[in-house]
C-alpha cells in the first residue's frame, strides 16, 4: 500500500465500508465551496486586507511622539486570517495533500489512554495550553527594550512563515507515521548520525527549556504570598475537576469548566485577604530556593499521575483563562486605546549595551523572542501528545497553524502591556538586584543614569507603584512575568475597577501567567520522559512500554534531576538568573527548531514535492543563520557581558588575583558561582550548537539525494480505511454539516465505536 516514493495518488485509497455514509466530503464539492467567492466574501476580505494595511502604516511609518496600542491589535488579527486563509491552505495543498478517508492513528491504534480521537475544538485547547508556556509571555517583555517594531514584526512575520509552518508539519508528519517522536522521525529520515545527534539535542534542550520555564514561575511568585497562595491552590482545584469528571459527573465538561473558573476566582480573591494577615504572610512567604524545590517536587508528581487526574483538567481550566484573559486584554486595549510612550527602535538595538538583555537587534532579538514567532519546543508537543488525538486529517491545519496563530497573539499582547508602562519603570523592574541594589534608591540612581531621552524616574513613583499592586516593592522583578502583570493591570483597570482594582489585577496577571507556564512544565516533563523512554527503548526494548511504572517513573526522575538542578542554578545566580539563562534557553529553542524544519524538508523531499521545498527550506535556513550566529557570538565573543567564556575568564581572574569582589559579584561565593555558572552554560551552548550542525547537515544531504532521486523511502504507516468523520475546522461548512447529518442518522448499532471524549 506505502510506495517506493511518497507521491501518491487519491484514488488508490483503501475502498470505505459501503454501509456507512462517506468518511470525508468530496474533494470537488469542497473545492468548489471553497473557490465560491460572493460579493459578500470579497467586501469582507477587503476590508480585513484594507484595515490591516492602514494598521501597519501607522505603527511602521506615520510614528509620532506616540503611537496608540490599537493598532498592534489590528495589525496582528487581520494578519494572522490572511495568512491562516491563504497561506496555510496553500501549504494543505500543494505539500501536504491530507486525506480525511485515510483512518488517524487515534483511530487505527485506538487505545483510550494516549490513542484516543478527540472532537478537535478540545484537542485545540489541550494542544495551545501545552505549546503557551513561558516563552510568549517573557520573550517580547525582555526584548522590548529593543523598542516596539522590530519585536512586532518578527513576532508576525516570523510566525506566519516560520513558527506555524513548523507546528503544521511536523504535527503532520508525525500523525501519518503513527505518532512518533521528533528524535525518531529523525533517525528514520537522517541516519544514524544526524539521527543520534537529534535524539541527544532533543532531550537536553528540553532539560533547559523546562528549568527556564520553572525560573520564570519562580521569579513571578518569590516573596509573594498572595501570588504562592493562589497558585498552590490550582493543583487541587484541578484534582477536584478531573474527579468530577471521571466519576461523579463523566462528560460534563461544561460544568466543571463554570465550577473550575468560579474557584479559581475565588482563590485569587482569598489570596488578596491571606496576605493581608499576619499568619498568612508567615505562611505563604516563601523564598526562592523553596519554592524552587515544590516545583520539581510538582513536576515529578504531574508527571507521573494518570494524565486525566491533573493534567488534562489543569490544561482545560488553563485554556479558558489563557484565550480568555488575552482577548479580555485585547477588547481592554481597543476601548481604553493606551498610548505607547517608547521608540520604535531604541539605541539599545545597535549599541547591544542594554541592561535587559545583552547583546545586538541581530541576532539577540530573534532568540530573545522565540516562542511567539517560532519555537523548537512546540515541536516536541506536535510529535508528541497531539498527534495521538486528532480525529481526521484535515484537522491538524486548524490545530497545528491556528493553535501557533493563537500564541503568537499572546506575544503581541504582552509585548503590549509590556510597553504601556513607564519606560522608567520597565528599566527599574527588568534590571538585576546586581545593577539597582534591589531598592528604590538605588533603582532610580541607575535608571536616571542610563542616559535615556525623556526618562526621568523618581522614587514616588516605584513606591506608589508599589503600593498600587499590592507588593512590597517592585524594582528588580526580573524574568519579565511582573512586568506583564503590572501591564495588564494597568491596561484592566483602565476598563474596570479604577486604581483601586491594580492590586486584584495584578495578582490575576500572575496567577494567569504561572498558569500559563506550570502547564507547560508538567506537560514538558511528561513529554520528556516519553523521549527518553524512545531513547533507551533503542537499547532496553521494555522502556518502550509506557504503560510500564518502574521504566516510566525511573525516567521522569532522571528528567526531574536534569532540569531540577538547573533551576537551583539559576535560581543562587548573583547576576540574575533569567537575564543570564534566558539567551541560553531561546538559542536552545531555537536550535530546535531548526532540527524539526530540517527533518521536514527532508521528509518533503522524500515526497518528491521540489517545487514547494522552499516553505520549510526558507525559515530552516533563518533559523540556522540567527542560531548558529548567536551561538558564536555566545561562545567566542570577547565581551564578558555576552561571551559565556570572557564572563568566566574574567571572574576566574579576579579570584586569582585574591579579590573579594568584582563586577556585579558582591562576595567570593558570587564570585565561585558565576565561575560555576558560565562554564556550564558555556559548554552547553558547544554541545548544543555542535549538534545542531551535524543535523542541519545530515538533513540537506538526504534533501539533495532525495532530489536527485526523484524521492525517497516511504517511512508512513501503511494507510487504513477510516471508519468515522468529523469537520474538519471550528465551525463546519454547509457540506460538512450535511455528511454530519448522514452520520447522526445512522442507526446506533452501525455506528462506528469511539474511543475518545
Amino acid at each position: 500500500m506505502s510506495h517506493s516514493n511518497g507521491s501518491y495518488r487519491h484514488d488508490d485509497v483503501l475502498v470505505s465500508d459501503p454501509d456507512l455514509p462517506p468518511t470525508a466530503v468530496d474533494p470537488q464539492v469542497a473545492e468548489e465551496e471553497e473557490r465560491r467567492w460572493t460579493p459578500t466574501k470579497i467586501a469582507i476580505w477587503v476590508g480585513i486586507a484594507l484595515l490591516g494595511g492602514f494598521s501597519w502604516t501607522m505603527l511602521a511609518l506615520v510614528r509620532g511622539e506616540t503611537v496608540n496600542a490599537i493598532w498592534f491589535v489590528f495589525a496582528a488579527v487581520c494578519t494572522y486570517l490572511i495568512a491562516y486563509r491563504f497561506y496555510s491552505k496553500l501549504i494543505e495543498r500543494k505539500l501536504l495533500k491530507p486525506d480525511d478517508r485515510r483512518a488517524t492513528p487515534a483511530e487505527y491504534k485506538a487505545d483510550g489512554k494516549d490513542y484516543a480521537a478527540t472532537d478537535r475544538r478540545v484537542l485545540y485547547g489541550h494542544h495551545f495550553a501545552a505549546i503557551a508556556g513561558a516563552g510568549p509571555l517573557v520573550g517580547p517583555v525582555l526584548a522590548a527594550q529593543m523598542g516596539y517594531l522590530p519585536g512586532t514584526l518578527w513576532i508576525i512575520i516570523g510566525v506566519i512563515l516560520a513558527g506555524a509552518v513548523q507546528d503544521y508539519l511536523v504535527m503532520f508528519f508525525s500523525m501519518r507515521r503513527g505518532g512518533r517522536s521528533l528524535g525518531q522521525m529523525a533517525r528514520e529520515e537522517l541516519g544514524l548520525i544526524g539521527g543520534t545527534a537529534a535524539l541527544i539535542a532533543t532531550l537536553t534542550i528540553m532539560i533547559i527549556i523546562v528549568a527556564i520555564l520553572a525560573l520564570v514561575v519562580v521569579n513571578a511568585l518569590g516573596e509573594s504570598p498572595w501570588g504562592v497562595f493562589s497558585v498552590s491552590m490550582t493543583i487541587p482545584i484541578a484534582l477536584f475537576m478531573g474527579v468530577y469528571l471521571r466519576y461523579l459527573r463523566p462528560g460534563k465538561v461544561t460544568e466543571v469548566s463554570a465550577i473550575g473558573f468560579v474557584l479559581l476566582m475565588l482563590a485569587i480573591i482569598a489570596g488578596g485577604w491571606i496576605s493581608e494577615t499576619t499568619w498568612g504572610v508567615e505562611i505563604f512567604t516563601l523564598d526562592r530556593i523553596t519554592i524552587a524545590w515544590g516545583i520539581i517536587i510538582y513536576g515529578f508528581i504531574a508527571a507521573v499521575l494518570p494524565v486525566w487526574l491533573l493534567l488534562a483538567p489543569r490544561d482545560y481550566l488553563s485554556t479558558f483563562m489563557k484565550i480568555g484573559t488575552i482577548v479580555m486584554l485585547a477588547v481592554a486595549i481597543v476601548i481604553t486605546r493606551p498610548e505607547i510612550t517608547s521608540p520604535a527602535v531604541t539605541e539599545y538595538a545597535t549599541t547591544g549595551a542594554g541592561p535587559v538583555v545583552p547583546g545586538t537587534l541581530f541576532p539577540f532579538l530573534f532568540v530573545t523572542i522565540a516562542c511567539g514567532a517560532l519555537s523548537g519546543f512546540h515541536a516536541l508537543i506536535a510529535s508528541g501528545t497531539t498527534p495521538k488525538m486528532i480525529q481526521k486529517e484535515r484537522q491538524t491545519r486548524f490545530i497545528g497553524y491556528g493553535g501557533m496563530l493563537m500564541e503568537s497573539f499572546v506575544a503581541i499582547m504582552a509585548l503590549v502591556a509590556a510597553l504601556s508602562i513607564d519606560r522608567g519603570i520597565y528599566f527599574a523592574m527588568n534590571s538585576s538586584a546586581a545593577a539597582t541594589g534591589g531598592t528604590i534608591e538605588g533603582a532610580v540612581a541607575f535608571v536616571n543614569g542610563l542616559g535615556l531621552a525623556g526618562v526621568n524616574l523618581a522614587p514616588e513613583a516605584l513606591s506608589q507603584l508599589a503600593a498600587n499592586v499590592g507588593e512590597e516593592s517592585v524594582v528588580s522583578r526580573t524574568g519579565g512575568a511582573p512586568t506583564l502583570a503590572v501591564g495588564i493591570a494597568q491596561i484592566m483597570q483602565g476598563l474596570i475597577g479604577g486604581p483601586g482594582m491594580m492590586a486584584f489585577w495584578y495578582h490575576f496577571a500572575i496567577m494567569f501567567e504561572a498558569l500559563f507556564i506550570l502547564t507547560a512544565v508538567d506537560a514538558g516533563t511528561r513529554v520528556a520522559r516519553f523521549m527518553l523512554q524512545d531513547s533507551i527503548g533503542n537499547f532496553a526494548p521494555r522502556f518502550r512500554d509506557t504503560s510500564w511504572r518502574t521504566g516510566a517513573w525511573i525516567c521522569t526522575a532522571i528528567m526531574v534531576a536534569g532540569w531540577g538542578a538547573i533551576l537551583i542554578m539559576g535560581v543562587t545566580d548573583p547576576l540574575g538568573g533569567i537575564n543570564t539563562l534566558f539567551p541560553l534557553f531561546g538559542i536552545a529553542n531555537q536550535l530546535l527548531a531548526a532540527i524539526a524544519l530540517a527533518v521536514c524538508m527532508a521528509i518533503c523531499a522524500k515526497k518528491g514535492v521540489v517545487n514547494y521545498l522552499w516553505i520549510p527550506a526558507l525559515p530552516l535556513a533563518f533559523a540556522s543563520v540567527v542560531t548558529i550566529s548567536a551561538s558564536f557570538l555566545k561562545i567566542f565573543s570577547p565581551v564578558p557581558n555576552i561571551g559565556y567564556w570572557a564572563q568566566h575568564n574574567a571572574f576566574k581572574g579576579a579570584l586569582a588575583a585574591g579579590e573579594e569582589s568584582f563586577g556585579t559579584a558582591q562576595s567570593v561565593a558570587a564570585m565561585e558561582a558565576v565561575v560555576r555558572n558560565t562554564f556550564i552554560q558555556g559548554t552547553l551552548s558547544i554541545v548544543f550548537v555542535v549538534l545542531s550542525i551535524i543535523v542541519i547537515a545530515t538533513a540537506i544531504i538526504a534533501t539533495i539525494k532525495a532530489i536527485r532521486q526523484g524521492g525517497g523511502t516511504d517511512t508512513e504507516d501503511t494507510q487504513v480505511a477510516s471508519r468515522s468523520y468529523a469537520p474538519s475546522g471550528f465551525l463546519a461548512t454547509p457540506a460538512e454539516k450535511e455528511l454530519e447529518a448522514q452520520w447522526t442518522a445512522l442507526e446506533p448499532g452501525k455506528r462506528p465505536a469511539r474511543t475518545g471524549h
